[in-house]
Protein backbone atom coordinates (compact mmCIF):
# COMPACT_ATOMS: atom_id res chain seq x y z
CA UNK A 1 0.00 0.00 0.00
CA UNK A 2 1.45 3.41 -0.90
CA UNK A 3 -0.23 6.29 0.98
CA UNK A 4 -2.18 5.33 4.11
CA UNK A 5 -5.94 5.66 4.10
CA UNK A 6 -7.43 7.40 7.16
CA UNK A 7 -8.27 4.00 8.64
CA UNK A 8 -4.78 2.61 8.04
CA UNK A 9 -3.16 5.74 9.47
CA UNK A 10 -5.21 5.35 12.66
CA UNK A 11 -4.13 1.70 12.78
CA UNK A 12 -0.48 2.71 12.38
CA UNK A 13 -0.65 5.06 15.36
CA UNK A 14 -2.52 2.51 17.46
CA UNK A 15 0.08 -0.17 16.66
CA UNK A 16 2.95 2.15 17.57
CA UNK A 17 1.44 3.02 20.93
CA UNK A 18 0.59 -0.58 21.77
CA UNK A 19 3.90 -1.90 20.49
CA UNK A 20 6.16 0.61 22.22
CA UNK A 21 7.62 2.26 19.14
CA UNK A 22 7.28 5.55 17.27
CA UNK A 23 7.36 6.55 13.62
CA UNK A 24 10.01 8.90 12.29
CA UNK A 25 8.32 11.89 10.64
CA UNK A 26 10.78 13.02 7.98
CA UNK A 27 10.67 16.59 6.70
CA UNK A 28 11.16 16.81 2.95
CA UNK A 29 11.67 19.75 0.61
CA UNK A 30 12.00 18.12 -2.81
CA UNK A 31 11.35 15.01 -4.86
CA UNK A 32 14.88 13.85 -4.02
CA UNK A 33 14.45 14.12 -0.26
CA UNK A 34 11.06 12.42 -0.58
CA UNK A 35 12.64 9.53 -2.50
CA UNK A 36 15.38 9.30 0.12
CA UNK A 37 12.81 9.07 2.92
CA UNK A 38 10.87 6.35 1.09
CA UNK A 39 14.05 4.39 0.48
CA UNK A 40 15.07 4.70 4.12
CA UNK A 41 11.70 3.43 5.35
CA UNK A 42 11.77 0.54 2.89
CA UNK A 43 15.29 -0.51 3.88
CA UNK A 44 14.25 -0.44 7.55
CA UNK A 45 11.02 -2.32 6.75
CA UNK A 46 9.19 0.41 8.60
CA UNK A 47 6.09 2.41 7.78
CA UNK A 48 6.51 6.11 8.41
CA UNK A 49 5.40 9.69 8.08
CA UNK A 50 6.58 12.19 5.48
CA UNK A 51 5.95 15.83 6.27
CA UNK A 52 6.41 19.27 4.81
CA UNK A 53 6.70 22.57 6.67
CA UNK A 54 5.42 25.96 5.52
CA UNK A 55 8.89 26.87 4.28
CA UNK A 56 9.33 23.47 2.65
CA UNK A 57 6.00 23.79 0.87
CA UNK A 58 6.87 27.28 -0.35
CA UNK A 59 10.21 26.00 -1.65
CA UNK A 60 8.52 23.09 -3.41
CA UNK A 61 6.34 25.50 -5.39
CA UNK A 62 9.42 27.14 -6.91
CA UNK A 63 11.46 30.14 -5.74
CA UNK A 64 9.54 32.58 -7.96
CA UNK A 65 6.10 31.23 -7.09
CA UNK A 66 6.43 30.81 -3.31
CA UNK A 67 2.93 29.42 -2.79
CA UNK A 68 2.65 27.03 0.13
CA UNK A 69 -0.57 25.32 -0.99
CA UNK A 70 0.78 24.75 -4.49
CA UNK A 71 4.00 23.24 -3.17
CA UNK A 72 2.26 21.03 -0.63
CA UNK A 73 -0.28 19.81 -3.18
CA UNK A 74 2.45 19.03 -5.71
CA UNK A 75 4.38 17.01 -3.11
CA UNK A 76 1.28 15.03 -2.10
CA UNK A 77 0.39 14.18 -5.69
CA UNK A 78 3.97 13.21 -6.57
CA UNK A 79 4.24 11.11 -3.41
CA UNK A 80 1.11 9.15 -4.36
CA UNK A 81 2.77 8.07 -7.60
CA UNK A 82 6.28 7.20 -6.42
CA UNK A 83 5.31 5.71 -3.04
CA UNK A 84 3.32 3.01 -4.85
CA UNK A 85 6.62 1.38 -5.81
CA UNK A 86 7.75 0.87 -2.20
CA UNK A 87 6.73 -2.01 0.09
CA UNK A 88 5.84 0.23 3.03
CA UNK A 89 2.96 2.47 4.02
CA UNK A 90 3.49 6.19 4.57
CA UNK A 91 1.26 8.99 5.80
CA UNK A 92 1.55 12.58 4.58
CA UNK A 93 1.60 15.37 7.16
CA UNK A 94 2.11 19.13 7.24
CA UNK A 95 4.40 20.47 9.97
CA UNK A 96 4.20 23.61 12.18
CA UNK A 97 1.56 26.06 10.98
CA UNK A 98 1.41 29.18 13.17
CA UNK A 99 -1.64 31.43 13.42
CA UNK A 100 -0.48 33.93 10.80
CA UNK A 101 -0.17 31.19 8.16
CA UNK A 102 -3.38 29.27 8.80
CA UNK A 103 -5.28 31.01 6.01
CA UNK A 104 -2.46 30.51 3.54
CA UNK A 105 -1.55 26.93 4.39
CA UNK A 106 -3.50 24.64 6.69
CA UNK A 107 -7.06 25.86 6.15
CA UNK A 108 -6.98 25.74 2.33
CA UNK A 109 -5.33 22.31 2.41
CA UNK A 110 -8.08 21.01 4.69
CA UNK A 111 -10.63 22.55 2.29
CA UNK A 112 -9.05 20.56 -0.57
CA UNK A 113 -9.43 17.39 1.47
CA UNK A 114 -13.04 18.20 2.33
CA UNK A 115 -13.78 18.47 -1.38
CA UNK A 116 -11.94 15.22 -2.09
CA UNK A 117 -13.81 13.37 0.67
CA UNK A 118 -17.14 14.67 -0.66
CA UNK A 119 -16.28 12.88 -3.93
CA UNK A 120 -15.45 9.62 -2.19
CA UNK A 121 -11.67 10.13 -2.27
CA UNK A 122 -9.17 10.04 0.57
CA UNK A 123 -7.92 13.36 2.00
CA UNK A 124 -4.90 14.96 0.34
CA UNK A 125 -2.89 14.80 3.58
CA UNK A 126 -3.54 12.41 6.43
CA UNK A 127 -2.69 14.91 9.17
CA UNK A 128 -1.95 18.59 9.70
CA UNK A 129 -0.27 20.44 12.55
CA UNK A 130 -1.70 23.55 14.16
CA UNK A 131 1.09 25.30 16.08
CA UNK A 132 -0.53 27.56 18.64
CA UNK A 133 2.52 27.73 20.89
CA UNK A 134 2.98 31.46 20.24
CA UNK A 135 -0.50 32.44 21.43
CA UNK A 136 -2.08 32.19 24.91
CA UNK A 137 -3.32 28.70 25.77
CA UNK A 138 -6.97 29.78 25.81
CA UNK A 139 -6.70 31.13 22.25
CA UNK A 140 -4.63 28.11 21.18
CA UNK A 141 -7.40 25.75 22.34
CA UNK A 142 -10.18 27.87 20.85
CA UNK A 143 -8.54 27.72 17.42
CA UNK A 144 -7.68 24.04 17.91
CA UNK A 145 -11.34 23.21 18.54
CA UNK A 146 -12.41 24.91 15.30
CA UNK A 147 -9.67 23.24 13.27
CA UNK A 148 -10.24 19.82 14.83
CA UNK A 149 -13.91 19.88 13.82
CA UNK A 150 -12.95 20.69 10.24
CA UNK A 151 -10.19 18.07 10.17
CA UNK A 152 -12.54 15.41 11.52
CA UNK A 153 -15.03 16.14 8.74
CA UNK A 154 -12.18 15.78 6.23
CA UNK A 155 -11.10 12.46 7.84
CA UNK A 156 -7.81 14.05 8.90
CA UNK A 157 -5.93 13.62 12.17
CA UNK A 158 -4.80 16.93 13.64
CA UNK A 159 -1.61 17.60 15.55
CA UNK A 160 -1.44 20.46 18.03
CA UNK A 161 1.19 21.85 20.35
CA UNK A 162 0.94 23.05 23.93
CA UNK A 163 4.03 24.52 25.51
CA UNK A 164 6.88 25.81 23.37
CA UNK A 165 9.63 24.04 21.44
CA UNK A 166 12.74 26.18 21.74
CA UNK A 167 14.96 27.28 18.88
CA UNK A 168 13.80 28.19 15.37
CA UNK A 169 12.25 26.35 12.45
CA UNK A 170 10.95 28.06 9.30
CA UNK A 171 10.48 31.36 11.09
CA UNK A 172 8.69 29.87 14.10
CA UNK A 173 10.83 30.91 17.07
CA UNK A 174 10.42 29.39 20.50
CA UNK A 175 11.92 31.26 23.42
CA UNK A 176 14.03 29.35 25.92
CA UNK A 177 11.95 29.72 29.08
CA UNK A 178 9.67 27.80 31.45
CA UNK A 179 7.21 27.17 28.59
CA UNK A 180 9.65 24.55 27.29
CA UNK A 181 7.95 22.26 29.80
CA UNK A 182 4.21 21.64 29.39
CA UNK A 183 2.32 21.54 32.69
CA UNK A 184 -0.35 19.08 33.79
CA UNK A 185 -2.69 22.06 33.98
CA UNK A 186 -2.10 22.75 30.28
CA UNK A 187 -2.80 19.11 29.47
CA UNK A 188 -6.00 19.00 31.52
CA UNK A 189 -7.23 22.19 29.86
CA UNK A 190 -6.53 20.62 26.47
CA UNK A 191 -8.52 17.47 27.25
CA UNK A 192 -11.44 19.54 28.53
CA UNK A 193 -11.43 21.82 25.46
CA UNK A 194 -10.95 19.36 22.59
CA UNK A 195 -11.72 16.03 24.22
CA UNK A 196 -9.78 12.82 23.97
CA UNK A 197 -10.84 11.69 20.51
CA UNK A 198 -14.61 12.01 20.67
CA UNK A 199 -14.47 15.40 18.92
CA UNK A 200 -11.91 14.17 16.39
CA UNK A 201 -8.60 12.39 16.69
CA UNK A 202 -5.48 14.44 17.32
CA UNK A 203 -1.85 14.05 18.30
CA UNK A 204 -0.35 16.25 20.99
CA UNK A 205 3.09 17.83 20.86
CA UNK A 206 3.64 18.39 24.57
CA UNK A 207 7.00 19.93 25.36
CA UNK A 208 9.55 18.60 27.81
CA UNK A 209 12.62 20.75 27.05
CA UNK A 210 12.65 20.19 23.30
CA UNK A 211 14.67 22.56 21.11
CA UNK A 212 14.71 22.80 17.31
CA UNK A 213 18.10 22.79 15.61
CA UNK A 214 21.37 20.95 15.99
CA UNK A 215 23.24 20.66 19.26
CA UNK A 216 25.96 18.54 20.75
CA UNK A 217 24.79 15.70 23.00
CA UNK A 218 23.97 16.95 26.49
CA UNK A 219 23.06 20.50 25.43
CA UNK A 220 19.33 19.84 25.28
CA UNK A 221 17.94 19.36 28.80
CA UNK A 222 15.04 17.01 28.29
CA UNK A 223 12.71 15.87 31.06
CA UNK A 224 10.69 13.00 29.57
CA UNK A 225 9.06 12.49 32.98
CA UNK A 226 6.92 15.53 32.10
CA UNK A 227 5.12 13.31 29.58
CA UNK A 228 4.50 10.67 32.22
CA UNK A 229 3.02 13.27 34.58
CA UNK A 230 0.73 14.59 31.84
CA UNK A 231 -0.54 11.16 30.85
CA UNK A 232 -1.16 10.16 34.48
CA UNK A 233 -2.93 13.40 35.41
CA UNK A 234 -5.28 13.37 32.43
CA UNK A 235 -5.65 9.60 32.42
CA UNK A 236 -6.57 9.61 36.08
CA UNK A 237 -9.26 12.24 35.63
CA UNK A 238 -10.82 10.74 32.52
CA UNK A 239 -10.24 7.06 33.27
CA UNK A 240 -8.08 6.35 30.25
CA UNK A 241 -4.54 4.97 30.22
CA UNK A 242 -2.06 7.09 28.22
CA UNK A 243 -4.88 9.20 26.78
CA UNK A 244 -2.68 11.28 24.46
CA UNK A 245 -0.91 10.22 21.26
CA UNK A 246 2.26 12.23 21.85
CA UNK A 247 4.70 13.79 19.39
CA UNK A 248 8.40 14.43 20.02
CA UNK A 249 9.75 17.64 18.43
CA UNK A 250 13.29 19.01 18.53
CA UNK A 251 15.07 15.72 19.18
CA UNK A 252 18.50 16.43 17.66
CA UNK A 253 21.20 15.87 20.28
CA UNK A 254 18.91 13.77 22.48
CA UNK A 255 20.33 10.70 24.20
CA UNK A 256 18.90 7.41 22.99
CA UNK A 257 17.71 6.51 26.47
CA UNK A 258 15.73 9.77 26.63
CA UNK A 259 14.09 8.96 23.30
CA UNK A 260 13.16 5.48 24.50
CA UNK A 261 11.80 6.84 27.77
CA UNK A 262 9.61 9.31 25.86
CA UNK A 263 8.28 6.49 23.68
CA UNK A 264 7.38 4.49 26.78
CA UNK A 265 5.06 7.34 27.85
CA UNK A 266 3.07 7.31 24.61
CA UNK A 267 5.13 9.09 21.94
CA UNK A 268 4.04 7.70 18.56
CA UNK A 269 5.71 10.21 16.23
CA UNK A 270 9.10 11.90 16.33
CA UNK A 271 10.05 14.66 13.93
CA UNK A 272 13.40 14.30 12.15
CA UNK A 273 14.69 17.21 10.06
CA UNK A 274 18.04 18.69 11.06
CA UNK A 275 19.84 15.33 11.05
CA UNK A 276 18.49 14.28 7.66
CA UNK A 277 19.33 17.68 6.17
CA UNK A 278 22.95 17.12 7.12
CA UNK A 279 22.89 13.51 5.95
CA UNK A 280 21.67 14.70 2.53
CA UNK A 281 24.15 17.57 2.19
CA UNK A 282 27.31 15.89 3.53
CA UNK A 283 27.82 13.55 0.52
CA UNK A 284 27.28 16.49 -1.84
CA UNK A 285 30.05 18.46 -0.13
CA UNK A 286 32.29 15.40 -0.35
CA UNK A 287 31.56 15.05 -4.07
CA UNK A 288 32.30 18.72 -4.77
CA UNK A 289 35.59 18.72 -2.86
CA UNK A 290 36.76 15.48 -4.45
CA UNK A 291 35.79 16.56 -7.96
CA UNK A 292 36.63 20.24 -7.84
CA UNK A 293 38.19 20.36 -11.30
CA UNK A 294 35.34 18.30 -12.74
CA UNK A 295 32.36 20.23 -11.46
CA UNK A 296 34.01 23.57 -12.32
CA UNK A 297 35.46 24.73 -15.61
CA UNK A 298 38.80 25.72 -14.13
CA UNK A 299 41.24 27.91 -16.12
CA UNK A 300 39.18 27.69 -19.28
CA UNK A 301 38.95 23.89 -19.20
CA UNK A 302 35.66 22.12 -19.92
CA UNK A 303 35.16 20.21 -16.65
CA UNK A 304 33.65 16.72 -16.58
CA UNK A 305 30.00 16.40 -17.45
CA UNK A 306 29.55 13.19 -15.45
CA UNK A 307 30.69 14.90 -12.25
CA UNK A 308 28.54 18.03 -12.56
CA UNK A 309 25.48 16.14 -13.76
CA UNK A 310 23.06 16.63 -10.80
CA UNK A 311 22.25 12.94 -10.89
CA UNK A 312 25.83 12.02 -9.98
CA UNK A 313 25.87 13.90 -6.68
CA UNK A 314 22.11 13.64 -6.16
CA UNK A 315 22.30 9.86 -5.88
CA UNK A 316 24.91 10.07 -3.14
CA UNK A 317 22.82 12.66 -1.30
CA UNK A 318 19.77 10.40 -1.38
CA UNK A 319 21.84 7.43 -0.22
CA UNK A 320 23.17 9.42 2.74
CA UNK A 321 19.76 10.65 3.80
CA UNK A 322 18.15 7.22 3.35
CA UNK A 323 20.74 5.73 5.70
CA UNK A 324 19.87 8.33 8.34
CA UNK A 325 16.16 7.60 7.97
CA UNK A 326 16.87 3.90 8.47
CA UNK A 327 18.88 4.77 11.57
CA UNK A 328 15.96 6.84 12.89
CA UNK A 329 13.69 3.82 12.47
CA UNK A 330 16.13 1.73 14.47
CA UNK A 331 16.33 4.35 17.23
CA UNK A 332 12.53 4.64 17.43
CA UNK A 333 12.09 0.84 17.32
CA UNK A 334 9.88 0.93 14.20
CA UNK A 335 12.27 -1.20 12.11
CA UNK A 336 10.62 -4.41 10.95
CA UNK A 337 7.13 -3.33 12.04
CA UNK A 338 5.62 -2.53 8.61
CA UNK A 339 1.98 -3.42 8.10
CA UNK A 340 2.53 -5.51 4.98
Amino acid sequence: MPIATPEVYAEMLDRAKAGGFAYPAINVTSSQTLNAALRGFAEAESDGIIQVSTGGAEYLSGPTVKDMVTGATALAEYARVVAAKYPVTVALHTDHCPKNKLDGFMRPLVDISLERVSKGLDPLFQSHMWDGSAVPLEENLEIAKELLDKCARARIIMEMEIGVVGGEEDGVVGEMNEKLYTTTGDALATAEAVGLGEQGRYMLAATFGNVHGVYKPGHVKLRPSVLKEIQEAVGGKFGKEKPFDLVFHGGSGSALEEIHEAISYGVVKMNVDTDTQYAFTRPVADHMFRNYDGVLKVDGDVGQKKTYDPRSWGKSAETGMAARVTEACEHLKSSGTKLS
